[in-house]
């Protein structure tokens, strides 16, 4: 039922248009074009002018054949960087891209089958329920599209993003996150003439950083500091840096108790970097921004979104494998306001990197699996 050269031709058409993160506009307009051919009505929110990017979350919906419940179908149409002029190449049935850029299966592969999917679905006359489809944007920067998302709008109570690794693999749960930002201001001195009237805040860090436990913490918790900013030159003793890092956990009270330990980490250090100048106290101090990224994510392996899914692995003779992950996607978001959703492998792989590359046979199975549970739903 899923033509292949089709799928071919529509990946190399979203692929070679560039849609970074807050440039999502050309592939905004191909997409509402693309999706109105197929007989859906579009409409676009707000979400980029509240987060500064030149399009918005695009909402379409498909009228039914069948009564029965909406079923939500989620991808996002940013890609990370580097995503100037991507080239898509195709050589023995594997897509990669012709230069030092990234290709963009995360996640025009989970539009892609989303669009074939209807495609066959309208050849074939196969009787479904209404389908909402939500293409966010800015997925890549912390789901910043789908916070912004009305979910008031949807009336779908469950559904399937298609944005992850692998094929014929189904993830039910993912990690909830904090994301902080400590700045560590100290008292600067020139480092070689009068050092010891210096409090150097990358010395303050450094020894609070030594102190954390970071990396992985157990099989349902990490930890990392991701960038260092700070100091103005090497003959000065640096007055202030900017630590930002984040805390992951599928346990709340671990994500918690992590987190928390990081901050009393600086606390300790911030405290103990105390000297007297001529007299004079100098202190450090520090100012901490901490917010949650996102919510955890658990669907119950008995669910009836996993149900329907297991039936359509089943029908297909490819039983769908179920695990949890260890990042955050839209689905965290829609799970966080009522939607039970489960994500859904594409066949991407290698993502995030300029060697990512993404089989065509493994878009055909994952579109297979699609109109499958579609057609259960």
């Amino acid at each position: 039922m899923v033509n292949k050269q089709r799928i071919c031709d529509e990946f190399i058409r979203q692929a070679s248009i560039d849609s970074p993160s807050f440039k999502e506009a050309e592939i905004a307009e191909y997409l509402a074009k693309r999706f109105q051919k197929l007989g859906a009505e579009i409409y676009f929110d707000d979400a980029g002018e509240k987060i500064g990017s030149n399009s918005s979350n695009m909402i379409a919906r498909l009228s039914g054949t069948k009564s029965g419940a909406p079923l939500l179908l989620s991808a996002h149409m940013d890609t990370v960087t580097p995503a100037e002029n991507v080239t898509p190449v195709l050589k023995d049935g594997i897509f990669t891209s012709a230069g030092e850029t990234i290709l963009g299966g995360d996640d025009k592969s989970g539009i892609v089958e989303i669009i074939e999917a209807i495609e066959v679905l309208n050849e074939q006359d196969i009787p479904h329920v209404p389908l909402e489809i939500a293409i966010s944007i800015c997925e890549e920067q912390g789901l910043l599209g789908a916070k912004q998302l009305d979910f008031t709008k949807f009336k779908a109570k469950y559904g399937i993003a298609l944005d992850t690794t692998g094929i014929d693999i189904v993830i039910n749960r993912a990690p909830a996150a904090n994301r902080f930002k400590i700045d560590i201001s100290g008292h600067e001195a020139h480092a070689g003439v009068c050092p010891e009237q210096g409090v150097s805040a990358i010395q303050i860090a450094s020894r609070a950083i030594a102190k954390m436990v970071l990396g992985r913490i157990d099989e349902e918790t990490t930890a990392n500091i991701g960038t260092i900013h700070g100091g103005l030159a090497s003959n000065i003793i640096p007055k202030c840096i900017s630590l930002r890092g984040e805390v992951r956990s599928h346990d709340i009270n671990k994500l918690r108790k992590h987190t928390e330990l990081i901050i009393a980490a600086v606390e300790e250090e911030v405290a103990n970097a105390t000297i007297t100048v001529a007299g004079e106290t100098k202190r450090a101090s520090m100012a901490l921004e901490l917010k949650e990224d996102f919510s955890p994510m658990r669907v119950a392996e008995d669910a009836p979104i996993l149900q329907i899914i297991h039936e359509a692995g089943a029908a297909l003779g490819r039983p769908q494998e179920i695990r949890a992950a260890g990042g955050g996607s839209d689905a965290n978001i829609f799970n966080g306001n009522g939607i039970e959703m489960v994500i859904v492998a594409t066949g991407m792989s290698k993502v995030h990197t300029i060697n990512e590359q993404i089989a065509v046979d493994d878009m055909v199975k994952a579109s297979e699996l699609l109109v499958e549970i579609i057609r259960r739903a």
